[in-house]
């Protein structure tokens, strides 16, 4: 499993955001189409369908969301040792992010957990929503890009790359 851009794949499938687990949100794309997971949104919308596909709420990687992941880190060690008692704390879900489409019967948007804990990179999150837009240029071109995509998952192994191999893959994929 690796996390190259906006994107989370594993074994051959490709997520925008974090893998979802159990009930929750996540939105998986398949040759078939825009796969929304989880409580309230499991649906899937069939490319044919959708003209537009894009992400809003990206959290931004900056040098003070870094240093408040590992405070927060730091916290969450301390308090587990403390008061492990009490379980998880309000407030533990994961940051989201949300990925509207735009269809034929109007726009949907669709949550998933964000996979970068510290941000997104901007020039991963510029790539990334440009691939996003060229998988709505057609079945042709979805097809062979989500192919590559899937096919470079299957084939990872070590976790995720490198930021400057990162990029080179989104550019690779838009091209």
């Amino acid at each position: 499993m690796a996390m190259v851009g906006l994107f989370w794949i594993t074994e051959g499938d490709v997520y925008v955001g974090a893998k979802p687990t159990g009930h929750g949100p996540g939105v998986r794309l398949t040759p078939e189409g825009v796969v929304g997971l989880g409580d309230g949104q499991s649906q899937l919308y069939p490319w044919e369908d959708v003209s537009a596909l894009t992400v809003t709420d990206i959290p931004e990687k900056t040098l003070m969301r870094q240093v408040g992941v590992v405070g927060d880190a730091a916290l969450n060690v301390v308090g587990e040792l403390v008061l492990p008692v009490f379980g998880p704390r309000a407030g533990d879900a994961p940051p989201r992010l949300t990925v509207e489409l735009e269809t034929s019967s109007g726009t949907r948007s669709l949550s998933a957990y964000v996979a970068a804990a510290a941000g997104y990179p901007q020039s991963e999150v510029d790539l990334s929503l440009s691939l996003l837009s060229r998988l709505t240029e057609g079945a042709a071109t979805m097809a062979m890009t989500l192919a590559a995509m899937a096919e470079w998952g299957r084939g990872r192994e070590g976790g995720t790359p490198r930021r400057a191999e990162r990029e080179e893959l989104l550019r690779e994929w838009i091209d």
